[in-house]
C-alpha cells in the first residue's frame, strides 16, 4: 500500500523521470491532471483505475487519495512538472501523513528551468544572471510588484499569460525597465510550443494570441534565444 506524488514533467512526456514511469507501470489506480500527456496516462495497466483532475475540486482529490490509499491500493498521483512546485502536493502529501498513509515523492522536471530552455533561454548565464525569481502570477495582487521590480537577474512566472498586461504595468511603475527583455513560451517542450519575445512594455500584446498554458520569462538571458533557439529548431527539424 502507498501513495506517490510523481511530477511527469513540464509537457513532454519523454521528460518524465524512470522512478515515475515505473510507477505508473505498476500502479491500481492514476489520478492525473489534465496537463498530462495521453501518452503517460496510457502506459498505466489496463485494468487500472483512472480518475481524471479536471471536473474535480482539490478537496476531492484529497479525499480520493486518501480512501484508495487506505483500501490497500498502489496509486500514484501524476501532476504536471513538479509535484511540489505550483502543483499542490504539499497539500496532499499532508493529508496523506495525516491519515497514517505511506507516500512517496517522485519529483518532476520543472518547468522553472526546462521551459525556457526549449525555447533557447538559460534562466541563469555567466554575466548575464546569477539568481532566478519565480513565482505565480494568477493573482496579481498576491505579488509584491515593488520587490519583484528590483529583483535582479530572471523572473520566471508561471500561470501569468491572462494577467501579463496587469503584471507588467505594475513592474515598470515600480521602476523596470520597459527594454528589459521578455519572452512567453506557451505548451512548452511539446510539438505545440510558440515562443513570443519583445521588450517588457510591448510583450503583453505580442502574447496576446498564445494559448495557456504558458511561463513568462523577464531578464537578459531571453536575448539569447535568437541564436541558441535558432540552432535548437535546427536540429528539432533534422530530428
Amino acid at each position: 500500500m502507498s501513495v506517490a506524488l510523481v511530477g511527469a514533467g513540464p509537457g513532454a512526456p519523454g521528460l518524465i523521470t524512470a522512478r515515475g514511469l515505473e510507477l505508473i507501470r505498476a500502479c491500481d489506480v492514476l489520478v492525473y491532471d489534465r496537463l498530462v500527456a495521453e501518452e503517460l496516462v496510457a502506459e498505466a495497466p489496463a485494468d487500472a483505475i483512472r480518475v481524471g483532475r479536471e471536473p474535480l475540486e482539490q478537496d476531492a482529490i484529497t479525499r480520493l487519495l486518501v480512501l484508495y490509499g487506505q483500501r490497500g491500493l498502489d496509486v500514484v498521483r501524476l501532476k504536471g512538472g513538479d509535484p511540489f512546485v505550483f502543483g499542490r502536493g504539499g497539500e496532499e502529501a499532508l493529508a496523506l501523513a495525516e491519515a497514517g498513509i505511506p507516500f512517496e515523492v517522485v519529483p518532476g522536471v520543472s518547468s522553472i528551468s526546462a521551459v525556457p530552455a526549449s525555447a533557447g533561454i538559460p534562466v541563469t548565464h555567466r554575466g548575464l544572471s546569477a539568481q532566478v525569481t519565480f513565482a505565480t502570477a494568477h493573482d496579481p495582487s498576491a505579488l509584491d510588484l515593488p520587490a519583484l521590480a528590483r529583483v535582479p537577474g530572471t523572473i520566471v512566472l508561471f500561470m501569468g499569460l491572462g494577467t501579463l498586461g496587469e503584471v507588467t504595468d505594475g513592474l515598470i511603475c515600480h521602476g523596470r525597465d520597459p527594454e528589459t527583455p521578455a519572452a512567453v513560451i506557451s505548451q512548452g517542450t511539446t510539438s505545440e510550443q510558440q515562443t513570443v519575445a519583445a521588450p517588457l512594455a510591448e510583450i503583453a500584446e505580442a502574447a496576446a494570441e498564445l494559448d495557456p498554458p504558458a511561463l513568462v520569462v523577464i531578464g537578459d538571458v531571453v536575448s539569447l534565444a535568437p541564436v541558441l533557439g535558432a540552432r535548437l529548431d535546427a536540429v528539432a527539424a533534422h530530428a
